[in-house]
């Protein structure tokens, strides 16, 4: 194959870990305007841009049959920064300037730490093709985007240890556990075999419509209890 044609799912990789590295310079204004968006909010848009470019380089991979060992690690790399990284020092930034209790702010850290493990564990499991175990790392990060807007909105009472901190470690929990979550690829349109999918897609509309960006945080809440709901088939499971 040629090495161009090898490389373009990476050069899409790329710009995932470009675009999550330009999330955080964002993030580091949280409340600072710019060009009609604060800091934090173009941080949500660079995770964006992120996540679009963290599905194409898949997807070109399998259109191109451009799968390799540096683009699987590669892809891990960005990951954690734009979906690890990224959102915790938006949650960071954020809390330092309005939270009640800035030093609760440091805490966020363990958001990566636990990011990380997860994705080493990703690649090293080879049972999650069609499905994922333990929460996915770019569903946390679009957790903690609705989180960090709710905050930003007037919901204070999240900033505060005894429930920002029980957050944070269930999530990282979530990450690291084996309990089996479905992920967004279909490979038929049935709605028995996607009626958790259809219902998912029924909660974004719902949640994003009516709450905006602060819907994301519901939305993942009812993805996690979709998963359990309808516990979807990973071999290997105990």
């Amino acid at each position: 194959m040629n090495k161009v044609v090898k490389n373009i799912p990476n050069c899409i990789t790329a710009l995932n870990l470009a675009a999550g590295c330009l999330a955080i310079i964002a993030a580091s204004n949280a409340t600072k305007p710019f060009w009609g968006l604060v800091g934090f909010q173009w941080a949500f848009l660079f995770m964006a841009m992120a996540a679009i470019a963290d599905f194409l380089d898949g997807l070109m991979a399998r259109i191109l049959n451009a799968y390799s060992n540096l683009g699987k690690e590669l892809d891990s790399l960005s990951d954690l920064v734009s979906f690890g990284v990224a959102p915790a020092l938006t949650l960071f930034f954020l809390l330092q300037e309005i939270g009640p209790e800035p030093w609760l702010s440091w805490v966020c850290l363990l958001i990566p730490v636990c990011a990380a493990f997860r994705l080493a564990k990703f690649n090293l499991d080879s049972r999650q093709a069609f499905s994922f175990i333990g929460l996915p790392v770019p569903a946390n990060a679009i957790f903690w985007i609705g989180f960090a807007n709710l905050i930003y909105e007037g919901v204070n009472f999240l900033s505060v240890w005894y429930v920002l901190i029980p957050f944070i470690v269930v999530e990282g929990w979530l990450m690291n556990s084996n309990i089996p979550m479905f992920s967004l690829k279909i490979k038929s349109w049935g709605l028995k075999e996607n009626f958790p999918r259809y219902l998912l897609i029924l909660g974004a509309a719902i949640f994003c419509f009516s709450l905006g960006v602060s819907g994301l945080f519901w939305l993942i809440l009812l993805y996690v209890l979709l998963s359990i709901a309808f516990r979807p088939k990973t071999s290997n499971i105990p």
